[in-house]
């Protein structure tokens, strides 16, 4: 399965770039092209668990996920259910004098059709991924 990893350098606080990267709560305001759908169905402390709507390239996946903040250090995504249950995805944010330099590390699984299809489709998940960053990055540079 594909895993791959991205280091961003963002032109603002570290804060603001944490608080862009791991705001599940609108993901859907902030980049609907990605994500048109979200649901959160349980917050307790610095984890949630929410039901996303993913568009990644041409591929759509409908996820349960769990997120776990570290604020304003580390966000990780631990996919617990549906079309890519057991995909990891981890965000640390190093403070850099007047920039912060985010280090992504995604390691994604697929089951059912989408392991198929996976296997034997044209995607390039590291692109298409990099395209959901860039939304981020430009949000929080904002």
């Amino acid at each position: 399965m594909p895993e791959f990893a991205f280091e961003k350098i963002v032109d603002a606080n570290r804060d603001d770039v944490f608080e862009v990267f791991s705001n599940f709560e609108n993901y859907q305001k902030l980049v609907p092209r990605h994500f048109p759908s979200i649901r959160i169905r349980s917050v307790r402390d610095s984890v949630a668990v929410v039901e996303e709507h993913l568009l990644l390239g041409d591929r759509e996946f409908v996820i349960m996920a769990k997120h776990v903040s570290k604020k304003p250090l580390l966000h990780e995504v631990f996919v617990i259910g549906g079309d890519a249950k057991g995909s990891h995805i981890k965000q640390e944010f190093i403070d850099l004098e007047n920039k912060t330099k985010v280090l992504i590390d995604v390691s994604l699984k697929f089951k059912g059709k989408m392991k198929i299809s996976s296997m034997f489709g044209k995607s390039d998940f590291k692109a298409d991924y990099g395209d959901v960053l860039d939304d981020f990055v430009k949000i929080a540079e904002n």
